[in-house]
């Protein structure tokens, strides 16, 4: 935080230094606008604004968009109040502020004394939509984000139909990787397949500094790594590496008629996810038995973890008020008579079991040594499913970890695609950029990502490594609450979730 407070003056500094020869038509001093904080005071004194914005200058990120009045405020100072004038004086200072300055008829008029401007109903409804649309953009980029739940892989700690706030600022913000785009949409544009962003700017990964770090068991949203090529009729709903892997490459990108068109995406255009951080940089994750072990300890369970369960009666059904009353949403009748199949927290299978027609309540697992195709690194050599898997040593970055032939499976796409390297394996010898390597040094820092609703979550179980440039920020709170299953008077809104911070 301290960080942001030194470096934003410091970075505000540079366009005013484009300002001195206005400062001295001003009747200041030009040498004043080399001074970082003290030029800020001066800028307010000849734009005769209160002191109260010098202090909003201090705020992250709000402080930009109070910059950009400033500038506004400076342009009108010389009067300058065309739309387009003022666009350059906030776009491109730098140019044109000395611009305006050589010119001859240039005069600054005291704030006090300026007339009055009265501006067209065009003009009012087009400077408000444009202060409405930056404003609205610097918060959604620097400082918090809406967001819905989709999928019940957090369940139940978060709902389907959740809507929470994440916080930008709480690992610190990205800077955008392509910044035009179209404001409020993702990564496409409503009603259509065109694409909201265009790639003639492309910016490299840099992030702000945070309030704090990531956590263990964090709520935290992220870019989904192995979104970075999509089948535009499936999404992220079914990954790209799983239908070529299915149906073969050839299929995948010529089929358009199952499969749309394949399309790559940079990473802040990638499907947002949210899961729990269990696993951080230079961690050893292990699960044995659904449990999950760090650094050979049981780790903390999220305190509403979930399974699934497989439920056995005497033939009777299950009372849906009696789901209702344990909040289980999710399973039902299977093709055995007398068998059931839900997802439940451990309280919910407790009580469960307490019920009179119920003969045996027992978890669906995955026993160890049993390889399932659709877990990480989708490799023969590791006989890993969802509920036994690993040991897996998480990468650190900066700190080497050492590669061969038995796991560059684990840390391959890691190495080429997260990381821009390329790869090879010649005989007994592993090659990067050319290179024999039996170490490699990161320069991300890596995560592991899992559901709470640990049988029915597709998290790094399934793909793996989630790079600390795939982060976007912390779940904080849930605003809002619908039950997709209910009608608006029928329990549709859940008030007791209503702005209750996400654990």
């Amino acid at each position: 935080m301290l960080n942001l407070l030194v470096l934003i003056p410091l970075s505000f500094t540079i366009p005013t230094i484009f300002a001195w020869m206005l400062f001295e038509k001003a009747g200041k001093k030009g040498w004043m606008t080399l001074i970082p904080f003290f030029n800020l005071y001066i800028f307010l004194r000849i734009i005769k604004k209160p002191l109260w914005w010098y202090i909003l200058l201090l705020f992250p990120f709000l402080n930009v968009f109070m910059y950009m009045l400033m500038l506004v405020e400076l342009a009108k100072c010389y009067s300058k109040f065309g739309l387009g004038e003022q666009f350059l004086a906030v776009v491109f200072p730098i140019f044109y502020f000395p611009y305006l300055s050589m010119q001859k008829e240039t005069v600054f008029v005291d704030p006090d004394e300026r007339p009055e401007i009265k501006k067209s109903v065009v003009r009012e409804w087009t400077d408000a939509i444009i202060f409405a649309v930056v404003a609205a953009t610097i918060i959604r980029t620097f400082l918090l984000e809406a967001y819905t739940i989709p999928t019940s892989s957090m369940e139940k700690s978060l709902l389907v139909g959740d809507y929470l706030f994440v916080s930008k600022i709480a690992y610190g913000p990205k800077a955008p990787n392509t910044p035009l785009s179209f404001p409020f949409v993702h990564h496409t544009l409503p009603l259509s397949d065109i694409k909201s962003y265009v790639e003639w700017i492309k910016l490299p990964y840099f992030r702000f500094a945070g309030l704090t770090t990531v956590d263990h068991n964090d709520a935290v949203v992220f870019n989904y790594p192995t979104g970075d090529t999509v089948s535009t009729r499936f999404q992220s709903n079914v990954s790209y590496y799983t239908l070529v892997q299915e149906y073969g490459r050839k299929r995948v990108w010529t089929d358009k008629r199952n499969f749309g068109d394949i399309v790559v995406r940079p990473v802040d255009k990638r499907e947002n996810y949210v899961k729990r951080c269990v696993g951080l940089p230079g961690d050893s994750i292990q699960i044995i038995d659904r449990q999950v072990y760090l650094n050979g300890e049981k780790a903390e369970n999220p305190e509403k973890l979930q399974y699934q369960y497989r439920v056995l009666t005497d033939g009777s059904g299950i009372n849906p008020k009696v789901l209702d009353r344990l909040n289980i949403t999710e399973g039902g009748r299977t093709q055995i008579p007398g068998q059931f199949s839900y997802f439940m927290t451990n309280e919910a299978k407790t009580e469960m079991e307490k019920l009179a027609i119920v003969k045996n309540v027992e978890v669906i697992a995955e026993p160890a040594g049993k390889w399932n195709p659709d877990i990480f690194p989708h490799d023969t050599a590791f006989k890993w499913n969802r509920d036994n898997f690993g040991p897996l040593f998480i990468p650190q970055k900066g700190v080497a970890f050492d590669i061969n032939l038995d796991n560059i499976a684990l840390y391959k796409r890691l190495i080429v695609t997260y990381e821009g390297n390329s790869l090879e394996v010649k005989g007994e010898k592993i090659y990067i950029n050319g290179k024999v390597a039996n170490n490699y040094t990161p320069i991300y820092d890596y995560y592991w990502m899992m559901g709470d609703n640990r049988h029915n979550s597709a998290d790094s179980r399934f793909w793996g490594f989630v790079p600390e440039d795939h982060i976007v920020g912390k779940a904080e709170f849930v605003w809002l609450s619908l039950d997709p299953n209910k009608s608006l008077f029928g329990g549709k809104i859940r008030w007791n979730k209503l702005f209750t911070l996400v654990k």
